[in-house]
């Protein structure tokens, strides 16, 4: 019988891990999907989007950081702190649906839930990494398509939806975050990898990041992270652009929907090829790939219907198809009684880079589509395969 640990992993883990992270971040882009709900609501001022989906990255970093420097990932649970900030989360999503909400209420709540999500992505890969060692980049695909499920799934209940009042798209995501958060509690205990912290040292953590291949990970990461939310939370407006009226707002949140959830065959195809190719190759043509479609982006935002809907999928198939990977890499170098942390900080810091990105967006979008608008995410694509020149496959 083998002596290896990950030969007895049970068939159901991986798959409720999957649920339990779709269900989990479904809350992410709720905001972005009621939009204009929400503007006929409260009569949300110009430049709204960038606000509130600044608000959760603006959140999420806040809470990555302080889970980071307490050890939480790897001091306590994860499943215990996974159902913990699903349950908190649905709470502060759920929200939205008080009476006589204000403005700057809905950006506090929309914080707040970036908080809690913070304890469910970077989570949810800490346990996946506790559980699989070998085809960890296969299993983490799967995780991170079942966040660009999640992450677009406020888009398909808007449209689906669209007969009911905007509050049925708030409600059903709340639910589903504590579905998930409940089922992986419950049905997903502590992996064979794990390995139990004590207190956070940050000589021992900045050791870590000083390791070539953690550090150029982290810097394709980093690059990643500068185009990917901003591309996310520009679809709607790109879609917009190139169809005017001709195309209703649930025509525009369905679309949306496909080009964000065409990454999910991009995560686990990378996950798929990184068994036989290794991470960093992937990572490498996904990052690539995403930066080409940038470049060419004015010259296909007036091009036939068809070739314009096939280039935005393909965009969205590569710009987070080469996520899982980077996180593989980053937890295959970490030390590993301080993996959980490592992938966390990173995360937090990744994060504060979209804050930026979605900001200059919004700025330069303003006063209209620019076909050169995608153009500022370029230098992500650039500095991220620089950094990938470091990791040792």
């Amino acid at each position: 019988m083998s002596s290896d640990p990950a030969a007895k992993i049970p068939r159901h883990i991986l798959p409720l891990i999957i649920f339990a992270q779709f269900a989990g971040v479904s809350t992410w882009f709720v905001g972005n999907a009621v939009l204009s709900d929400l503007t006929a609501v409260l009569s949300l001022p110009e430049g709204a989007l960038g606000r509130i989906t600044g608000a959760v990255q603006l959140g999420f970093i806040a809470g990555t950081l302080t889970f980071a420097l307490l050890l939480v990932a790897d001091r306590f649970p994860a499943g215990r702190v996974f159902l913990t900030c699903s349950l908190l989360g649905a709470i502060c999503n759920a929200g939205m649906l008080l009476p006589g909400i204000t403005y700057d209420m809905l950006l506090l709540l929309r914080l707040l839930t970036g908080f809690c999500l913070a304890g469910i992505y970077p989570v949810g890969m800490k346990i996946a990494a506790d559980w699989y060692q070998q085809g960890l980049g296969k299993a983490l695909g799967y995780l991170v398509g079942a966040l660009v499920l999640g992450t677009g799934f406020p888009h398909a209940a808007s449209y689906f939806l669209a007969d009911l009042p905007w509050q049925a798209v708030v409600g059903l995501s709340s639910g589903l975050s504590v579905a998930g958060g409940l089922m992986l509690a419950f049905g997903v205990p502590d992996g064979p990898y794990r390995k139990q912290g004590t207190a956070l040292d940050i000589r021992t953590l900045g050791r870590a990041f000083q390791e070539p291949s953690v550090r150029g990970a982290a810097l394709g990461y980093f690059g990643h992270m500068w185009e990917l939310y901003a591309f996310w939370a520009f679809v709607p407006v790109l879609l917009q652009a190139y169809f005017g009226d001709t195309l209703s707002a649930a025509g525009v949140s369905l679309l949306s929907f496909g080009v964000i959830v065409a990454g999910v065959p991009g995560c686990v195809v990378g996950g798929y090829l990184s068994l036989r190719k290794g991470s960093k190759w992937v990572a490498v043509r996904m990052l690539g790939l995403s930066g080409l479609c940038a470049l060419v982006s004015p010259f296909l935002v007036q091009a036939p219907l068809p070739v314009f809907v096939v280039f935005l999928l393909v965009w969205g198939f590569a710009v987070v198809g080469d996520s899982p990977q980077f996180s593989t890499l980053m937890a295959r170098h970490a030390t590993p009684a301080y993996k959980g942390s490592v992938l966390t900080v990173a995360t937090a810091l990744g994060f504060g880079l979209t804050v930026g990105s979605i900001a200059l967006l919004g700025y330069r979008a303003a006063d209209g589509m620019n076909p050169f608008l995608f153009y500022w995410l370029l230098p992500g694509p650039v500095i991220g395969l620089l950094g990938l020149r470091r990791v040792v496959s």
